[in-house]
Order: structure tokens, then sequence, then C-alpha cells
């Protein structure tokens, strides 16, 4: 259509028109004298509109799970994401469990020594400070923490501290080869010097060359002067073999120490030393012999066998 006069004319009239019906619709409501028409026209109009609906369904379906692909991506990413911090978090937990048993039972060895200690995490292991066995934990000078001070967990002797920074330090652990404590064995009394041999059981020289010893036997340690590297009655180890005695005025033994020095997480340093020596009490029950089993064998004599010395 041409843009004249009389179009844009036809134009304004029919919009006035349209207009004045909607009004009409509007002021009749139910009773509209347009409902008529407009049902009629959806008579005609509406199997149309369900076929060009029937086609488009299709597509715009396929146009929505595109849209829609990119939100079930992100909820299946948020899934795998809970998934894994659930995981990290049931990690977590066990890795807390396992240091909460740790630390319960170094308090125990604390309150049975009657030992006074701060609390510390491993944090790094190695020769890096010029030992062969050392590790570093997170408590330092700024903890009250000082040199050649006792460190201790819940089974036993791990070291003595021999650099302090201000809030970590160096511990030389109990079986370096540079290592040496004086060792009392349970019961007995008898003296002597451990030594560490790395990955090897604890060398210990008792001072009495005809002490009588046996595997089994226990020792912890015996106490320097004012208690400083070593306080008393700090379990060392279990003796596991025994050089035979030569005739020498020392004795050496073996001694497997009670604290593994590869799984060490959680430890004590000892900033306050017993009243008094301790002794035995710190040692954990000995472990009960597991019994022989005995077997009785009954003999019951047979038909053809003599009786009271008699032949057959």
């Amino acid at each position: 259509m041409r843009d004249t006069r009389e179009s844009r004319l036809l134009l304004v009239l029919l919009i006035a028109i349209a207009f004045a019906l909607i009004t009409v619709d509007i002021r009749g409501g139910e009773d509209s004298p347009v409902d008529g028409a407009r049902q009629g026209a959806a008579t005609v109009f509406g199997p149309i509109e369900n076929g060009v609906s029937t086609a488009v369904d299709p597509v715009g379906n396929a146009i929505a799970a595109v849209r829609d692909s990119g939100d079930r991506h992100d909820r299946i990413a948020q899934l795998e994401h809970d998934n894994a911090a659930l995981k990290a978090k049931l990690g977590s937990d066990a890795r807390n469990n396992s240091r909460t048993k740790q630390l319960d039972k170094m308090l125990k060895t604390a309150g049975d020594g009657q030992y006074g200690i701060k609390g510390a995490q491993v944090i790094a292991i190695g020769a890096a400070q010029g030992f062969s066995w050392t590790v570093t934990i997170d408590v330092g000078a700024n903890d009250g923490i000082k040199r050649d001070m006792t460190v201790l967990n819940g089974d036993g002797l791990v070291g003595r501290v021999t650099t302090v920074g201000p809030n970590a330090a160096t511990v030389l652990l109990a079986n370096d080869p540079d290592f040496t404590v004086g060792t009392r064995m349970e019961s007995s009394d008898e003296l002597g010097f451990a030594s560490g041999q790395g990955d090897r059981p604890l060398r210990v020289q008792l001072l009495n060359g005809k002490a009588k010893v046996a595997k089994g036997d226990r020792m912890v340690t015996f106490g320097s002067q004012a208690d400083r590297p070593f306080v008393p009655g700090v379990p060392v180890g279990v003796i596991s073999r025994i050089d035979p005695s030569g005739g020498d005025l020392t004795r050496t033994v073996y001694v497997r120490p009670f604290v593994s020095f590869t799984k060490l997480d959680i430890v004590g340093v000892v900033v306050e030393a017993p009243r008094k020596d301790p002794r035995d009490e710190v040692l954990p029950p000995k472990p009960k012999p597991t019994p022989t089993p005995t077997v009785t064998v009954t003999v019951t004599p047979s038909a053809n066998t003599p009786v009271d010395g008699q032949q057959q």
C-alpha cells in the first residue's frame, strides 16, 4: 500500500474502531456484545494455531533444552563440588579423630608423670637443620619453649629440643645417631645409656656387665640434672635383643622404642618437670602372656592287649 493521505486516514479509522471495540468489550464484561465474534474467531483460527504450535513445539523444546543444558551442567558441577567437599570433610573428620586420640593419650601420659607440657604439631621432617633425624614443631620461644627440653607423645620419648625460633623449634629424635639418653630398667633399676641407630633398635649400654635382663624388659628415662634435657620416668622402649655377656664391664642390649618416629603428629614439650620421679608409673600395663595350649593324650587299651602281665 502506498503511503497516501487516504491510507493514513484509513489507518486512523481502524485504530479508532479497535479502541471503540475494546471499550465496549471491557464495559460489557461477561455480556460483551463482541463475545460471539471472539468465539467465532476462536473456532476458525483455533485449528490453525494448534497446527502451528505442533510444528513449532519441537523447535521450542529444543531451544529450551539447549538453554536449560547450561543450568543442568551447573547443577552437576555443584553436586560434584558438594560431593568433593563432603569427602574432604569426612577425611578431615577422620584426621581430627586421629589427632583427638593422640592428644588424649598424650595428656594421659603427661598426667601419669605429672609433666607440665605444651602441645605442638609436627609441621616438617628432614635433615634441613643438619641432623639425620629431626622434626620441626609449631611452637617456639613465644610459647615458652627453650633449648634442651624433653619432647614426648602418648607412647613415650620422642626427643629433645635443639634449636628454638620465635614460633617454631627443631627436635632431635631419639633414634638419631647423635642422640644419647640415660635409662633405668623397670623394677631392677639397672642404669644405662641409650643411643639412636636410625631405623634400627636403640643400642643401650648397661653399666652393670652382669645385669640380669630378658627380652620384654622395659626401660624409662633416668633424668638429667635440673631435669634438662631429660625429665625422669618417660617410657623409652622394650628390650628386643641381648648381646651375650663376654665378661665386659658393661652389657649391651637393643631396645625397640615405644614411639614410631615415622608417624609423628601430635607431641608435647615438657615445660615443667614433675615434683618427684614418677619411676615406672608412666609405663603402660604389661601385656598378659598368651597361655600355651596343652594337649592331653589318653590311650585306650585294645582288646588284644595283655591284662596284668598275662599272655593270651
